[in-house]
């Protein structure tokens, strides 16, 4: 009994002493400006590495202002990196330019910014399982400052670092986080590094683990993407962490409309609500439907919907046929499956109103296909090569229309992509079998 008690002691000991050796290297709280940040040793550290950074990929030169200059104020931001378990790893300084001041046609011309296409990252983990890789993460360092911009862009020297001897020169540079146009520059710039040749700092992270908010567990067994920490997260967030639990994210019962004689409530909080949940569905396709749902009320949220937005919280292919109660369009739920492994689902109103259930399912088929087209792309770049797929619809009048050769009105052959059209029914217990598995490896 003693030896079992020193023994727990022991491990808590040395637990503590890891937490707190960690915590003399990091800062556990964000700055609400830089006045505060220059106070805390730390912090001070985090934007002398975001400075080091500049000096290193030769962001900017300090020059006099031209003449009519409109030089850019700079801002720093500061975030605290979690890890998988919550503890702070990392205290991050960001110095950004104050894009909002930027003028079209004269300090930017064109912009857009690249986002991660989660349905390509399910893929690439289901052909990493599937051949038994184990991925590794990698990071760049300062990822924007690596751009090149065409514009002539002048900033404010940094808040709290500005040069004694030249207090009011600015900085000429190269792309900047929070100018219009780096994400565009980084992007070209990566292009074309991945035609060529690897030139940019990077570490080495290990396993991959935990990126843009999924955690990542490969093993021999498969690799399984899950949401733990999100989830608490915005749970807690929205003082939802002690709700009673429900088994399903809607009622069957539930038909929700405008409901423009209820009681209104706070947009900003609904729509808060919202926009974490559909990040959400990334790893949770049984709420799909019923976020994307609620999600039409964002313009004016009344109580019964944010009921049910609480109600998904606690919760945790195929169409209906005129399912809105305001336009009567029907809604359209497609998932995708490469082998065993789901890696792609929607559930999105259609555009045009349907004249029947057949109808509203070959949209739904249609949209389906569309996918597995980008699906089929995308996988050439693996290296694989598809003939004929099936394309799975649970209506045999769909099915029917989509092997029409006549041409109907409102409707185009899908059979012309290459697809071959399956009733669901015919193997509907092997479509069972692997959604069952999949939902048990959610729950």
């Amino acid at each position: 009994m003693i030896g079992d008690i020193h023994q727990r002691v022991t491990c808590l000991s040395v637990a503590s002493l890891a937490f707190f050796s960690h915590s003399a290297y990091v800062a556990s709280f964000e700055p609400r400006d830089v006045s505060h940040a220059l106070f805390d040793p730390n912090w001070v550290n985090a934007m002398h590495e975001e400075l080091e950074n500049f000096e290193r990929n030769h962001v900017w030169n300090l020059v006099e202002p031209p003449p009519n200059c409109r030089p850019i104020g700079t801002k720093w931001v500061f975030k605290n990196k979690q890890g998988e378990d919550g503890m702070v790893v990392r205290n991050k300084a960001r110095l950004v330019a104050q894009g909002f001041c930027q003028k079209e046609g004269i300090d930017y011309e064109e912009t857009f910014a690249p986002i991660a296409h989660l349905e390509a990252i399910r893929i690439l983990l289901a052909f990493a399982a599937s051949k038994g890789f184990k991925l590794q993460q990698m990071d760049v360092k300062s990822a924007f400052l690596n751009g090149f911009i065409e514009e002539e862009v002048y900033v404010r020297q940094p808040p709290g670092f500005e040069s004694a001897r030249f207090p009011d020169r600015v900085y000429r540079r190269k792309a900047l986080y929070g100018l219009k146009q780096a994400p565009r520059a980084w992007y070209a710039r990566l292009k074309n590094f991945l035609l060529k040749s690897r030139e940019f700092e990077m570490s080495l992270m290990g396993e991959l683990q935990f990126f843009l908010r999924l955690q990542i567990k490969q093993g021999l067994e498969g690799t399984f993407i899950h949401q733990a920490k999100y989830t608490r997260d915005i749970l807690k967030k929205f003082n939802m962490g002690d709700s009673k639990p429900m088994t399903t994210p809607m009622s069957t019962n539930t038909a929700l409309d405008a409901n423009e004689d209820g009681e209104a409530v706070d947009q900003k909080e609904f729509r808060g609500m919202i926009d974490s949940l559909l990040y959400l569905t990334a790893t949770k396709p049984d709420i799909q439907f019923a976020v994307c749902l609620c999600a039409r009320y964002q313009a004016s949220p009344r109580t019964s919907h944010r009921q049910a937005v609480k109600r998904i919280f606690r919760g945790f292919s195929d169409a209906d046929h005129a399912g809105c109660r305001i336009d009567r369009k029907s809604t359209s739920s497609t998932c995708q499956l490469l082998g065993t492994s789901l890696v792609s689902w929607s559930s999105r109103k259609q555009a045009s109103v349907a004249l029947s259930t057949a109808e509203a399912e070959y949209v739904a088929a249609a949209s389906c296909c569309s996918q597995l087209l980008w699906m089929k792309a995308t996988l050439s770049d693996f290296g694989l090569r598809f003939g004929r797929i099936p394309l799975l619809v649970d209506s045999t009048s769909a099915i029917s229309v989509a092997k029409n050769p006549v041409l109907h009105s409102r409707t185009k052959h899908i059979d012309a992509t290459g697809w071959r059209c399956v009733d669901n029914a015919l193997i509907k217990g092997e479509i069972e079998r692997q959604w069952t598995g999949f939902i048990a490896l959610l729950v």
